[in-house]
């Protein structure tokens, strides 16, 4: 289990480096044909999750990633520190739970400042040497994130 652990911790490394490149194709590479992506936060107000997306491989290419241009966002850098907590292997899955905390530099100016807190509930698929992710689902503690920013955690 220890190499296995390695191999996935790396694994989920791997994604969130990509995502702070914005290289949406490479971190696409890593995705399994089922992929999903969901972000959602729990508001104390109203006790349940709210779901703010909730996006299948399709959906989430061709909605979000090749829409980012087209929007007028914020472009601010993002850079992802996850930190992997449990790895749960299941038969040919893994699902890995990390905490994540995500700072933004601001292009005009260069401040660096903490954007959100939350975890990742992955879903990564293992076949021989071949690691997939499945299931990224983005919990978030932060409901606060202000405007205009459209790009994946």
């Amino acid at each position: 289990m220890t190499v296995e652990r390695s191999r996935i911790e790396e694994f989920i490394y791997t994604t969130c480096m990509l995502m702070d490149e914005r290289d949406f194709s490479g971190f696409m590479a890593l995705c399994d044909p089922e992929f999903r992506y969901r972000l959602s936060a729990y508001s104390p107000e109203i006790h349940k999750e709210m779901t703010w997306l909730d996006r299948d491989r399709k959906e989430f290419e061709e909605f979000l990633l090749k829409m980012l241009p087209k929007h007028n966002s914020d472009r601010s850098p993002l850079t992802r520190n996850a930190i992997v907590y449990k790895v749960e292997m299941n038969g040919s899955t893994a699902k890995v739970t990390s905490a994540l905390q995500i700072f933004k530099t601001q292009l005009d100016g260069g401040a660096t400042s903490l954007f959100a807190v939350g975890k990742y509930v992955d879903t990564v698929a293992v076949e021989g040497d071949e690691l997939r992710l499945k299931e990224r689902w983005v919990k978030l503690d932060t409901r606060d994130l202000g405007w205009g920013y459209h790009v994946p955690f």
